[in-house]
């Protein structure tokens, strides 16, 4: 065990925290290239090969740096870093209401990144972002609470390491969830802010004044991203067993092939589509799960 300011943490903590660091933008990147190719695939295209990501990373890290403000390259890298310590937090068991705020920061930086251009391609990006923004929050802060009445913890190593699946207590949540990971994922049809198709009239939304280095680390941290939002999905699951760990990572895997056919079978909506859905699902599924939760644990203070 090793101490922290007091909480002790022990060293498979650390060695998970430290292979989030390593491997998070592999598999990421891996990810994203076979979404690539399922996505070709579905369109009756070759598509390219699975490991095309990473050339494109690599190609963008030799590029001669072009910046319209140095800003720029400060807010993305730091994003980047609050990314990175969103990971560490969470993979290595620490709080969740810590991983909201890491990851709620480094959101906004990215969009402080945006607002930074002249462009008004980027900034308007940036507002979209922000739409997004405020359309997921509610949904991740009672999906925390809700972990919290269901297991007894907000810390993600007492989450996974034992005590009574989440998901049956957590139904109406896990449907809330799914519905903001389509927008966390930036995937049509709430792919408002950026896009990694061609149909995105705002040229590349957010990432238009961007390139080289920093366009490189926006992809890696949207790498990062990905992997702690399947995180976030695995949670429902996790109950120190093997079997619920094989389970979680099915259904993860199945969700995200998923978001591939939503990504290429809907049309993109207005971001006040988006705005008012995710909150009307937020109130209805999150707000009536938590209810039910607390009545139960009314119920059983009373008995």
């Amino acid at each position: 065990m090793i101490s922290f300011y007091g909480s002790e943490i022990s060293y498979f903590q650390v060695i998970t925290a430290a292979v989030f660091v390593v491997c998070g933008p592999l598999v990421g990147g891996l990810i994203a290239g076979f979404d690539r190719k399922i996505t070709a695939r579905m369109q009756g295209r070759q598509g390219p090969p699975v490991l095309q990501p990473f050339y494109d990373v690599l190609k963008l890290m030799e590029k001669e740096p072009a910046t319209v403000r140095g800003s720029q390259d400060f807010y993305i890298m730091t994003s980047l870093i609050f990314c990175v310590i969103t990971g560490v937090f969470f993979f290595g068991g620490g709080n969740l209401l810590m991983v909201i705020f890491t990851l709620t920061t480094a959101d906004i930086l990215l969009v402080l990144g945006g607002f930074a251009s002249n462009s008004s391609y980027s900034q308007i990006g940036a507002e979209r972002e922000l739409v997004q923004l405020m359309s997921t929050e509610p949904m991740i802060i009672l999906l925390t609470i809700g972990l919290f009445l269901a297991k007894g913890s907000f810390g993600v190593a007492e989450i996974i390491s034992g005590g009574p699946v989440a998901f049956p207590y957590l139904a109406g949540l896990f449907i809330g969830v799914l519905y903001i990971f389509t927008i966390k994922l930036r995937k049509s049809p709430f792919d408002l802010s950026m896009s990694h198709h061609m149909h995105q009239e705002l040229v590349k939304g957010l990432t238009t004044e961007f390139s080289g280095r920093t366009l490189a680390a926006i992809e890696m941290m949207h790498w990062y991203e990905n992997v702690i939002f399947l995180g976030f999905i695995f949670l429902f699951f996790a109950n120190g067993t093997p079997l619920w760990w094989v389970l979680g990572i099915v259904v993860c895997l199945f969700l995200y092939f998923v978001e591939i056919l939503i990504d290429n079978t809907y049309a993109r909506m207005r971001w006040q589509f988006t705005l008012k859905s995710a909150w009307a699902v937020t109130i209805i599924f999150g707000g009536a799960n938590l209810l039910v939760l607390y009545y139960l644990h009314a119920s059983q203070l009373l008995s």
